[in-house]
């Protein structure tokens, strides 16, 4: 589908003014809102649960993407964030084939293996467009504090979602476990903008 420029502004234009009403302060550890300007995502090398070797620029360009932090371990929070990532997968089927996906990363590169991703993504019928990556080591402290996705506690991480546009751009960042509605609504907009 091809818009004219006018009307591509006006798309670009009321997506963004959604995405910053969405944004509220949240905790410290993880603010939320939009991202200005946007942030290129670091470049680092990821391992997805297909065993698949890329890196997290790779991965990220050319859809609009919601990401959580994870890991397959977990028992407290990633559960739940799994199960909203499905609702959220749920709603986008009505969307048909627009250029976004969801990406579940490990925040245990040492502990969690492909299988284990695939095993976990499989607890929620994760379809093709839902990707477990697994982050390089050496890279986890730096993907984290860019991201701010650090908390205290036992589990490490937030329960927020990370909005990415099509150039690995970090664009919006929620509070803490938004709702299902909220994320697929967004990620749908920020699509919406994606030339193909």
């Amino acid at each position: 589908m091809t818009h004219s420029p006018t009307r591509r502004a006006a798309l670009r234009m009321a997506c963004w003014m959604t995405l910053a009403s969405v944004g509220r302060p949240a905790d410290a550890h993880n603010q939320a809102g939009t991202v200005n300007p946007p942030r290129g995502v670091p470049d680092m090398k990821v391992l997805t649960q297909t065993a698949g070797r890329t890196t997290m620029r790779t991965l990220l360009t050319g859809k609009a993407t919601a990401l959580q932090l994870m890991f397959t371990g977990c028992s407290a929070t990633c559960p739940i964030q799994g199960a909203l990532f499905a609702r959220v997968q749920d709603t986008l089927s009505a969307f048909g084939r627009l250029p976004l996906q969801l990406v579940s990363a490990s925040i245990d590169p040492f502990g969690d293996t492909p299988k284990a991703m695939q095993n976990w993504l499989a607890k929620f019928d994760a379809k093709s467009a839902w990707t477990g990556a697994i982050p390089e080591a050496e890279r986890l402290d730096a993907w984290l504090d860019y991201l701010n996705g650090r908390a205290t506690g036992i589990d490490r991480h937030t329960g927020q979602v990370f909005f990415f546009d099509e150039r690995a751009q970090l664009v919006l960042r929620t509070a803490d476990f938004p709702k299902p509605e909220e994320v697929a609504r967004l990620l749908v907009q920020l699509a919406s903008r994606v030339k193909v």
